[in-house]
């Protein structure tokens, strides 16, 4: 990339190259503060030189448990620059887990985000041999707090710049050191199936993804986008980190993740990468709203969406578009569909997009009628987060095709298999299952599919997760929870019938719109557990599952459901940290609950 081999090399490069553009901004006071590429690169050289100055070698690991800030990419930078190894823990994880991942990657250096986040590494260290030193970035509530092993981020900053003075040309060679095969970054899996397992990515794995970085998201002067998805999650890394290296988008940090629509709206980002829940939650918003309008707005919105419908279903067939409906469409888009992408901040979007869980096509299509370029892809933590891209040319129920240089293949079992400059070197300490997981340089990923004559990849379901009925029938569940999903009353599912009867379903309501609905019809309930159980919320979810059961033979279809009753969050062990329930552990969990559907005296 650019003469880079390496993802540091590639940095101190585009840092002196754009100097005084804007890197980044964060809000601050009400107002976003820019952060030149000089002042980035600058800053991330004195963190990791201050790192050097306190004892880091080679290959040591530095972890960060923080949510999205500037001081991460800093850190991240400054840590790849001087040869050490970046890896984020997620701010939900509890102490225990915290504990966990500082052990299995021998964590030297450990940055924590404010005292919430130092206390997790507090209780914990006295297990944990290999830490060296603790970094704070906001020093918020500890100006009287004193100890040895923990420094203020801004106490590092200033080690590295007196490190420089007394050791000149020590940062470019450290950077000139690297070498493409190097580990750069382990990224922990989310541990849906067992403890995490710390996947080691390499400057070569990265550097291949920013230089196809085209194939997702053509770049353009003066591209925004918008950093809220966790940063130790290997999409938003790609997305917030890596690939405005060579795009030279700005990065703009939220405030919170309640200020994420506000935070759009502010930004009107060029692209938008999110998880499907996300945009589940866009459309469901404006379904809601849609529900409250008047007369005259529910039927301007329903026109204007049936002409965006139609005119996106012209394309999808590779069918020319008319020129009425080109007009029409216009003019929609004038009146009434500009307003819905101004109120969700995507009124400047040219791509949207989506990945890391199935999303619904009928979704897709919602979008592709407000006139947004939606584009699906497919990857896993193990190749760096993405193998397929959906083009232009779209195929709805497919994730597109594959990368250049990149092989995608079928097993005799339709196991999805993946091979390329991209898939990762091995799981760390685990070799057993490194050799079970890429075989002959191929990556087993887990998923089964298929692959059309023009190379598209369909995912028909995850291999652990087909659901056998007693029967013998063989179902993939994804596709039914998808659509009830598409539902505004649905967070989430899990469809449940492995060696059973029948199909039945956990659900997982949308709060916020369920409320909404009780409220409105003077529905009684005094906390989640009521509202689960009242009669109008039961009758609301199921006739959204008759709904779903209309597009599914009669063995395919739900037949009995069951209501999570508890208010749950990413903190909560039922769910991963991007908000996916854990089907092994819901399953393990609601066992009474799911034997109770199957009880024929209920």
């Amino acid at each position: 990339m650019d003469g880079c081999d390496t993802v540091s090399k590639l940095f101190w490069t585009k840092t002196q190259q754009r100097d005084a553009a804007v890197a980044m901004r964060e809000k601050d006071f009400g107002i976003w503060n820019p952060i030149s590429w000089k002042e980035y690169g600058e800053r991330a050289k004195h963190a990791g030189l201050g790192l050097k100055s306190l004892g880091l070698e080679r290959g040591d690991v530095v972890s960060i448990i923080s949510e999205n800030l500037p001081e991460w990419l800093y850190t991240d930078m400054g840590t790849l620059g001087v040869g050490g190894v970046t890896n984020g823990i997620y701010t939900t994880d509890s102490a225990k887990q915290v504990e966990y991942i500082v052990n299995d990657s021998r964590t030297r250096f450990f940055f924590a985000e404010n005292e919430e986040q130092l206390d997790k590494i507090l209780l914990t260290r006295a297990s944990c041999p290999s830490l060296v030193k603790i970094i704070v970035y906001d020093m918020e509530g500890l100006l009287r707090f004193h100890d040895p092993q923990v420094i203020s981020f801004d106490e590092l900053l200033r080690l590295g710049a007196a490190h420089e003075q007394s050791h000149p040309g020590l940062w470019e060679y450290e950077i000139g050191s690297a070498k493409p095969h190097d580990l750069a970054v382990l990224i922990y899996t989310s541990g849906t199936t067992g403890p995490p397992k710390g996947a080691m990515i390499s400057h070569r794995n990265i550097i291949y993804h920013i230089s196809n970085a085209e194939v997702f998201c053509e770049s353009s002067a003066g591209d925004e986008l918008l950093s809220f998805l966790p940063l130790c999650h290997i999409a938003e890394r790609k997305f917030s980190v890596f690939y405005p290296l060579k795009t030279g988008a700005v990065i703009n940090f939220i405030e919170s993740l309640d200020t994420v629509p506000e935070n759009a709206r502010e930004v009107a980002p060029t692209w938008f990468f999110a998880v499907p829940r996300i945009w589940e939650k866009f459309y469901s918003d404006i379904t809601i709203k849609m529900s409250d309008a008047t007369l005259v707005g529910k039927a301007a919105y329903n026109a204007a969406i049936s002409i965006g419908k139609a005119r996106a279903l012209r394309g999808l067939a590779g069918e020319a578009v008319p020129l009425y409906l080109n007009a029409a469409f216009w003019i929609a888009d004038k009146l009434i569909l500009n307003n819905l992408k101004t109120y969700l901040g995507l009124r400047r979007t040219r791509i949207l997009g989506t990945g890391a869980a199935p999303i619904s096509p009928d979704l897709i299509v919602w979008y592709l009628a407000l006139g947004l370029e939606m584009r699906e892809i497919y990857g896993q933590t193990e190749n760096t987060g993405i193998s397929t891209v959906m083009p232009r040319r779209k195929k709805l129920g497919t994730v597109g095709v594959a990368l250049p240089n990149t092989e995608v293949a079928l097993s005799p079992q339709r196991e999805i298999l993946v091979r390329g400059p991209h898939v990762f070197l091995g799981y760390l300490n685990n070799e057993s299952k490194t050799s079970e997981t890429v075989i002959d340089g191929w990556l087993h990923t887990g998923d089964i599919g298929e692959i059309d004559d023009d190379g598209y990849v369909k995912i028909t379901d995850r291999m652990k997760d087909i659901i056998v009925t007693a029967g013998g029938k063989n179902i993939t569940p994804s596709e039914i929870e998808n659509q009830l999903k598409f539902s505004p009353f649905i967070s989430d599912a899990v469809v449940i019938g492995d060696k059973r009867k029948y199909l039945s379903c956990l659900i997982m309501i949308d709060h916020d719109n369920v409320v909404k609905y009780a409220q409105d019809r003077a529905v009684p309930f005094t906390n989640y557990a009521s509202l689960c159980a009242a009669k109008e919320v039961r009758d609301l979810i199921n006739g959204e599952i008759e709904k779903v059961n209309k597009n599914f033979a009669r063995v395919e279809t739900i037949k009995r459901f069951a209501l999570i009753d508890q208010l749950l969050t990413a903190e909560d062990d039922e769910l991963t940290p991007t908000m996916k329930l854990k089907r092994k552990f819901v399953n393990e969990k609601y066992m009474s609950l799911i034997d109770a559907m199957y009880d024929e005296r209920n």
